[in-house]
Order: structure tokens, then C-alpha cells, then sequence
């Protein structure tokens, strides 16, 4: 794992190197720093009190697989130390080789947002990647989607259940003709009335409906469906010309509330209509060669374990790496799980104005969750501790190393597009269906999630490439887990060697080889940020 900053991660050490016994059968634990007092026990179901590793250290009480156990004797308010981060304090005396969990543990304050490092460890650009290619859709606009899907976009959730209807009808009776499109999506949400619709913050929902329906995969095919009553009017959503629903001076809309409808039936005829207008264009489209540097992916982890940041994660940051290299753009997200590691960022940050913009949105997501009388402590599951994380702090830590070594180009706001190149931070919420929704706004047309508890995650919208923390789970889910990052673990694979596997597996993808949620069309629904008022 390469080195993010003086309190990132290291290369994780398996504190007993291969030797006489099978791997299996011993006992393991993996530091993350030389400094770190405590490890993570590695083994498969975990290791009974009275565990003996080579070095020397005995287990005081069996620890599950992913928890830490004490490398030194705690005294009460003694710093814990993960990935050379103060990850909390002792609540109690610990001796040498107890399991450290959550309930023996204190967290620290967040760092404060003044008086942070700014563009002080900025990496050199890395050498250019050149000659790697994938098949995809080029677009009017310049954007490349590796997918060619129809979406259907709704301004309110009333016309959800006849637009499920619709499309059900749609993939039966059309698409059929039409070979060239892979699928139809409806984008249903729970937004458009019933809602502060002018307050400040509903600017954020609205454009990210918005900024959806131009996400490259959908061709720039924008067809929508009203109601007719609802707040968010389809001139809203396409106010300034941002949304192209106008085709030969007409307002390209399917309005359930117009008089010409007369009956159900009726409105699936004009939907059913529009449809195969926009069918018929996108069915034209063809795959051609584009470069890497057309690939913009979105890097996610839910279900997190102790593992995530020793083997997914990192794995990631160096294909992330590797694709910033190609000229990509790479977003990484989820503001709690980097909060606690804002020094990390500011000091990668390209530009003085990037570092401010990261701070300016901690400082947002700070407000917002003050406003809700709740801090960032809230974001941990007990999956996650259930998995060894004990709290957030330590959550963020493994999070981060997703973004890889390189400098931080941009940052965008929850709902924005980004048009820019490289590594950028778009500011989401850490709830895997809010920040994959939000990373559909910012313009992504792959995406790639890490899990170590496991989970069916997937988008309709952009084929997901989901990555196991841990050899077990990737057996377990076999036909769910795309990439097996647990060989890291065991000392099978390196984190390069599967960084490069993930990088060759996302331009196949991308090419039109479909993942494992994509086989099994497992779709989680959007869920819209909405900060403002619901009235």
C-alpha cells in the first residue's frame, strides 16, 4: 500500500512471514505502520484466548477475524494507533494482547478545518500510461458511455408505478427491435413535491435529477415523464438549456395530466411512443475504440470491514492511479469516512483553491449533521464493527487510501457534473445508494465498490464492478464479487498485481463484459440528497 501522507498507511506487514506451517493453520496478524500498537488478527473465524504468534505475543482473549489486538499494555487515555493514526484512547488498562474493540475504546475530537497543511505534500505527476483502449459509445457532447441505455427521467414520484409499467412493456414489446440498446431505465426518485422546492439547499436534489439524465450511458436520449402538478416542472429541470428536451421545437414530455390522455392505457401509448423515438436514435449508436483517458469511474466501499483499508482499498488507489496516469478521472467520495484524514487531502491538493474547496465542503457536511443533532460517529454500522472497525476514525483511514497517491485536481459539490480530468473529490454522503446516486449526477460510466461484510449492491444505470476484502467472503459470494482483493492477506497477490487486475477488468467492462450485478440485473434504487425542508 503506497504511502498518502506522514499519518497515512504503509505496507501492511503480516507479522509472521511464510514458514514451516501451512498458512491457514497459523496464526497471523497484519500491522499497517512500524509505529502501530495494535494489528488486526487475520486468520479465517478468528483465534482463540491463549493463541501464541512466533513473535511472541499470547492472545489474553480470543479475537474475531479483522479485530486488533493490543501489541503493548494500555493504561486508561492511552493513544490507540492504526495506520499511524491516533484512532481513539483506552477506556480501561489493557494488557498486552487484549482485543481492542469499540466498547474499550474512546474517540478523539475531529481535527479542526483551521491551520491545516495546504499543498505541502503534492505529488510529482507520474509517468503518462499510454496505449490502453476500450470499446465504447462516443457521445455529440464528448463523453463516452460504456453502456447505451435508454432512461426514462421522472420529475415526481407519482408517475413512478406507470412508468414501471412502461418500461416492463417497453423491454417486452420494443427493445427486442432494437438491438443495439442494452437496456431501459427508469429513474425514479422520491422528489418533486411535497418539498421546500425554492429553499436554499433544494438546489441539490434538482440538479442532481438533472445532471443524471446526462449521464453518458444515456446517449444524451433525455425523455421525460410529468404528472403535471408537481413542483419540480419539466422547464425547472431543464431550466437554461442544461437538460435538452426540446426536439423540433417541442417540449419532448409525456404529461400523464394532458387532456389527450383518456384512460391508463392512453398514457403508456404516448410514453410507449416517445420511447421508441429515442430507441430508434440510440439503436444507431455503435461501440468504437477510445482511450482509457475516456473512462470516468467512481470508487465506493460499503459494507466495510477491518480489511478494507489492508486490501480492497489500496488496491483500488493503485488502479486509481493507474488511471489518472491514462488521463481518466477518477472520483472518490463519502465525506464522514474522509473527514477525519482532511490533513491528508489539503496536503495533496493540486491548488490552494482545491484545498479550500475540500474544507469548504467538510465545513458544509459539519453544519448539516450539527443541524441533525448527531456527528460523524453516526456513520459506522454494526456491520462495520462487527468487521473490526471499532469507529470512524479508523473507517476513514482504510476509506481514504481508495483515492491512491496522486494530487487531488477538483472537488465537486453533492449533484454537481465534473468535467474535469484526474483525481477529483465529490462531495457525497458515506450511504452506498446516496453516494452512487451522486456520483451518477457527476458524469460516471463505471463504477467499482469495495465490500468486506458483502452486499448485492448494484445500479441500473452503470455497471458496478464489486471488489471482496477477504479470500472467505470472495468463496462465499463467488458469483458476486467481481475481484478477490483477500489474496493480498494471505501473501497470494500484492496489491499492485491486483490494482493491475482490477484496471484490466474495468476497460473489459467498460468494453461491454458484464459484471456480476450486471448478470443477475441487480439494481438498487436512487436515493436524491435532499438537505432542504420537506413540507
Amino acid at each position: 500500500m503506497q504511502q498518502t501522507s506522514d499519518a497515512a498507511v504503509a505496507i501492511p506487514a503480516v507479522a509472521n512471514p511464510p514458514a514451516q506451517k501451512p498458512a491457514a493453520a497459523r496464526p497471523l496478524y497484519i500491522t499497517m505502520h512500524p509505529d502501530d500498537n495494535v494489528a488486526i488478527v487475520a486468520n479465517d473465524g478468528g483465534l482463540p484466548a491463549g493463541t501464541r504468534f512466533d513473535c511472541g505475543l499470547v492472545l489474553a482473549e480470543a479475537v474475531p477475524q479483522g479485530h486488533k489486538v493490543a501489541l503493548t499494555d494500555f493504561a486508561e487515555g492511552d493513544p490507540v494507533v492504526r495506520y499511524n493514526v491516533v484512532i481513539g484512547h483506552a477506556a480501561r488498562a489493557l494488557p498486552r494482547g487484549s482485543w481492542v474493540n469499540e466498547r474499550v475504546l474512546r474517540m478523539p475530537e475531529p481535527p479542526g478545518l483551521e491551520n491545516l497543511p495546504i499543498c505541502t505534500r503534492v505529488p510529482p505527476p507520474a509517468p503518462p500510461l499510454e496505449g490502453y483502449t476500450f470499446e465504447g459509445y462516443r457521445n455529440a457532447d464528448g463523453s463516452v458511455g460504456t453502456r447505451n441505455i435508454l432512461a426514462i427521467t421522472t420529475t415526481v414520484q407519482c408517475v413512478s408505478g406507470v412508468v414501471d409499467y412502461a418500461v416492463r412493456r417497453i423491454k417486452a414489446e420494443l427493445l427486442p427491435k432494437y438491438p443495439n440498446v442494452d437496456d431501459v431505465v427508469g429513474l425514479e426518485h422520491g422528489y418533486g413535491c411535497g418539498v421546500a422546492i425554492d429553499a436554499k439547499d433544494a438546489a441539490i436534489p434538482i440538479r442532481t435529477i438533472r445532471n443524471i439524465a446526462l449521464n453518458p450511458n444515456f446517449g444524451g436520449e433525455v425523455m421525460v415523464v410529468s404528472l403535471g402538478c408537481e413542483k419540480l416542472q419539466p422547464a425547472r429541470l431543464a431550466s437554461a438549456g442544461t437538460i435538452p428536451i426540446q426536439r423540433e421545437g417541442e417540449l419532448d414530455v409525456v404529461c400523464l395530466q394532458d387532456e389527450q390522455h383518456v384512460g391508463f392505457e392512453s398514457m403508456i401509448d404516448s410514453i410507449m411512443a416517445s420511447a421508441e423515438r429515442h430507441l430508434q436514435r440510440l439503436n444507431a449508436r455503435q461501440r468504437e475504440t477510445c482511450p482509457a483517458s475516456d473512462l470516468v469511474v467512481g470508487v465506493q466501499c460499503g459494507g466495510s470491514d477491518a480489511f478494507s483499508g489492508v486490501t480492497a482499498n489500496p488496491a483500488v488507489g493503485f488502479a486509481a492511479d493507474l488511471l489518472v496516469r491514462a488521463g481518466a478521472t477518477v472520483m472518490f467520495s463519502e465525506v464522514t469516512e474522509v473527514r477525519d484524514g482532511i490533513d491528508q487531502l489539503t496536503a495533496r491538493a493540486a491548488t490552494p483553491e482545491v484545498a479550500q474547496a475540500l474544507i469548504r465542503e467538510m465545513a458544509w457536511y459539519d453544519n448539516y449533521l450539527q443541524k441533525g443533532e448527531v456527528d460523524r460517529s453516526a456513520n459506522t454500522t454494526p456491520g462495520n464493527k462487527k468487521g473490526g472497525l471499532s469507529n470512524i476514525v479508523e473507517k476513514a483511514m482504510g476509506s481514504i487510501v481508495k483515492s491512491g497517491t496522486g494530487a487531488i485536481h477538483g472537488v465537486s459539490g453533492p449533484g454537481e457534473r465534473v468535467t474535469q480530468k484526474g483525481l477529483i473529490y465529490a462531495a457525497t454522503p458515506a450511504g452506498d445508494f446516496v453516494c452512487g446516486t451522486l456520483q451518477l449526477a457527476a458524469g460516471i460510466n463505471l463504477h467499482i465498490f469495495t465490500t468486506g461484510r458483502g452486499t448485492p449492491y448494484g445500479l441500473a444505470e452503470v455497471p458496478v464492478i464489486k471488489v471482496a476484502t477477504r479470500r472467505d467472503l470472495a468463496r462465499r459470494w463467488h458469483d458476486l464479487m467481481d475481484i478477490d482483493a483477500g489474496r493480498i492477506a494471505t501473501g497470494e497477490a500484492t496489491i499492485e498485481q491486483v490494482g493491475w487486475e482490477l484496471f484490466h477488468k474495468m476497460l473489459d467492462v467498460a468494453s461491454g463484459r458484464k459484471s456480476w450485478a450486471e448478470h443477475y440485473k441487480l439494481h438498487n434504487s436512487l436515493v436524491l440528497f435532499n438537505p432542504a425542508p420537506v413540507t
